[in-house]
């Protein structure tokens, strides 16, 4: 029996799935959003979560934890514009994956307590197994957290208030137009009476 084991095995070893969680979490990181399935995503996601709170600190002992965690690799874009590569067509020179994360990624959730990523579940299937397929992304950090809201409460809460707004809006289309016409017009009739009284005075 497995009480109390919380770690996913995804029908690898140790030193596979371990790899499997790196790659995922480096290409999550690299690129703000990879399309997997929903056991790895779930599996990667609380490692990517605990990687950008631990760099969120900038220190010296956070970029060794990180880089003992994730190994540091080069982040390769599409046009390749900042790689350099020798005549094998090995990378030499290029940017760094533990320097973006500590210069761009980290600083951008500054001033968020968690909830960096979120998975985002697809209609189609993966051929072959037909597995769950996802988004697991990056969340734009001007996006506001949205927490979970009560069972109980929320909903009646909620249905209230749409009730409370529908019952105001027909309040307002039912107010008869008439009586608007008749004030406005109430005032002019006394002024064309006083005029002739004080014409025939005079």
């Amino acid at each position: 029996m497995r009480h109390k084991i919380a770690t996913m095995k995804l029908g690898r070893d140790k030193d596979h799935r371990r790899s499997t969680m790196r790659n995922l979490a480096a290409g999550l990181l690299i690129s703000g959003r990879i399309k997997t399935t929903i056991q790895r995503a779930r599996f990667v996601r609380p490692f990517v979560e605990k990687l950008i709170t631990t760099a969120k600190a900038g220190t010296l002992q956070a970029r060794r934890q990180v880089v003992s965690a994730l190994q540091d690799r080069y982040v390769v874009d599409k046009e390749e514009s900042d790689i350099k590569r020798d005549k094998s067509f090995n990378i030499v020179k290029g940017p760094r994956l533990i320097k973006k994360l500590f210069s761009d990624i980290a600083p951008r959730y500054a001033t968020r307590s968690g909830g960096y990523t979120r998975i985002i579940k697809l209609s189609d299937r993966r051929i072959g197994d037909a597995g769950e397929l996802v988004y697991l992304e990056l969340v734009d950090p001007t996006e506001e957290k949205t927490t979970k809201k009560s069972r109980t409460g929320g909903n009646r809460k909620r249905k209230a208030q749409s009730r409370l707004a529908l019952m105001n809006r027909l309040l307002k289309e039912s107010k008869p137009e008439a009586p608007k016409a008749a004030v406005a017009e109430a005032p002019s009739a006394p002024a064309a009476e006083e005029t002739p009284k004080a014409d025939g005075q005079a």
